[in-house]
């Protein structure tokens, strides 16, 4: 177990796919119309996120000069704010060369869809779902820094502020009672729009290439940013138990996961 530091180190959390099962009906449509196979949940940590704001700040202000793009239909969504799945080919380009010199770690949970552990352990509830992933992806990192902030992605009118912050107090109790310890970390928890917070623009783009590889067998997203990508577990996949854990011992790549 890593000492803690007295230090502020700032989370910023978002999600790639979605936790849907079921349609209005009640017919199971995981892999169906648009709905997902998997559902993933990262995070970015980083010291110091002014850095990364500025710098994004920076590549806003070079692409809004820039004659070559000033037609792409999609450039005015990009100047408000990155986003991997809308930006263009070079916008795209631009923001992960950028990234790839940037100070922060990734961390990620993915999860696939599997109609009984929803069943059993979720009570067919998407939100129970979601919540039961980020306190896993949480389990291990709010003891080290005297100080942890955490913002994640507000989407559209969820309210999903009490549900996030119950979901790292079952992080932090499920660590304290593993070591036996308590953590005296002070933990903040707040909401931020994508275009007001460049941060989770960042971790946007590090899910989209996450899933890119296990949804298309799409590598060479993640494989651009590989050494910013510290922990990553395949949470489901029993197949490949314990295999399943991906870091630097057992670096991931596409042929070594179970098929969704």
């Amino acid at each position: 177990m890593k000492k803690q530091q007295d230090k502020t180190t700032y989370f910023f959390v978002d999600e790639a796919g979605d936790p849907i099962f079921y349609d209005r009906k009640g017919n199971l449509i995981v892999g169906k119309g648009g709905c997902s196979k998997i559902l993933l949940v990262g995070f970015i940590r980083t010291t110091n996120p002014g850095i990364i704001r500025k710098k994004l700040k920076n590549l806003r202000d070079r692409i809004s000069k820039d004659e070559y793009l000033k037609e792409v239909s999609s450039i005015k969504k990009s100047l408000r704010a990155f986003h991997a799945k809308d930006d263009c080919l070079e916008v795209r380009q631009a923001v992960y060369k950028t990234l790839k010199d940037l100070d922060f770690k990734a961390e990620f949970i993915v999860a696939r869809k599997i109609k009984s552990i929803f069943i059993k352990r979720h009570q067919r509830k998407e939100n129970v779902f979601y919540d039961d992933l980020l306190a896993k992806l949480f389990q291990n990192k709010l003891h080290t820094s005297t100080k942890n902030k955490i913002y994640y992605a507000k989407r559209g009118n969820r309210v999903r502020q009490e549900p996030i912050s119950s979901a790292i107090q079952t992080a932090v109790l499920t660590f304290e009672k593993k070591w036996k310890t308590k953590i005296n970390s002070e933990i903040k928890i707040q909401a931020q729009i994508l275009s007001g917070e460049p941060c989770l623009q960042v971790v946007d783009y590090m899910n989209w290439a996450m899933q890119r590889a296990f949804i298309k067998k799409e590598i060479r997203y993640f494989n651009f940013v590989r050494e910013k990508i510290s922990y990553l577990v395949d949470i489901y996949d029993f197949d490949k138990y314990p295999k399943n854990f991906y870091n630097s011992k057992n670096p991931f790549e596409v042929n070594k996961i179970s098929p969704l």
